[in-house]
């Protein structure tokens, strides 16, 4: 592992260490992101121990994360820009086409870049007190970390235009039908919702898990022969491995759970 950051943690939880638990730990900023975060997050991702098979990113103190610190912007020239935004790209794609699931565990603040953040996230747990904004057109300024590509798929964008063009914000009931996040519990309890589905996914066979981070949404973006093919490619592959021979053989011998309403 690489040397810590002080603006975020890594925790290995579970009796097979298979669930990581990210923590953005500047409260005192609302757990603003900062370029070394963002490098520390991307450095996190690439570390991760083999055990782990499932991970939670959450943020430490009343906020998930209120978006870029401002307070460390620099002035840039185009060409610097481009560079500075495609190194959060960059880091943002190890979460989202990393090496494991992630589930992000939001409350308070999920504003600008945090909604960056959580959008490259596989699933989103959101408690009662979240809200979500892009105020980056009342600043001049625009996404960079990839909330163009990814917010959209999330809400649409025609929503996504008109949070940034008129500053509005979505609280956590209608950010939530909107499509911000696919959970919504309690004030307090998005962490603990959190590490359950994490430990569920962690369940799951590494292949499929694997095919729903990185074929899935390439699928989705690919014409439908091309997709069909890539699924075929993609079913081919993960019925093949052992685990999921296995799990079929438990299936089929009454040994594995059937599907049941909760």
């Amino acid at each position: 592992m690489r040397t810590p950051h002080t603006d975020i943690s890594l925790e290995i939880r579970g009796d097979s260490e298979e669930i990581a638990v990210i923590r953005l730990t500047r409260p005192a900023k609302r757990n603003a992101l900062n370029d070394g975060l963002i490098l520390a997050l991307r450095d996190i991702m690439d570390d991760l121990p083999a055990s782990v098979r499932a991970a939670v990113i959450s943020g430490e103190g009343d906020h998930f994360c209120a978006g870029l610190d401002l307070s460390e912007l620099k002035e840039r020239d185009a060409g610097q820009g481009l560079h500075h935004s495609r190194m959060w790209h960059a880091a943002l794609e190890r979460v989202q086409f990393g090496p494991v699931p992630v589930v992000a565990a939001l409350h308070g603040a999920v504003v600008g870049g945090g909604l960056e953040l959580a959008s490259a996230c596989h699933i989103r747990v959101a408690d009662e007190s979240t809200f979500y904004a892009l105020p980056e057109g009342s600043r001049g300024i625009f996404v960079g970390g990839g909330g163009a590509v990814r917010i959209p798929r999330l809400i649409g964008t025609a929503r996504m235009m008109d949070m940034m063009m008129t500053g509005r914000v979505y609280n956590a009931a209608d950010g939530e039908r909107a499509g911000f996040a696919q959970y919504l519990v309690p004030t307090g309890t998005a962490f603990d919702k959190a590490v359950e589905l994490a430990g569920r996914i962690a369940q799951n066979a590494p292949l499929t898990n694997y095919g729903l981070m990185h074929a899935l949404p390439r699928i989705a973006e690919q014409p439908s022969d091309q997709g069909l093919l890539t699924e075929s490619m993609m079913a081919a592959i993960a019925q093949s491995a052992p685990e999921a021979k296995e799990r079929v053989r438990a299936f089929l011998d009454g040994r594995a759970a059937k599907v049941k309403k909760d």
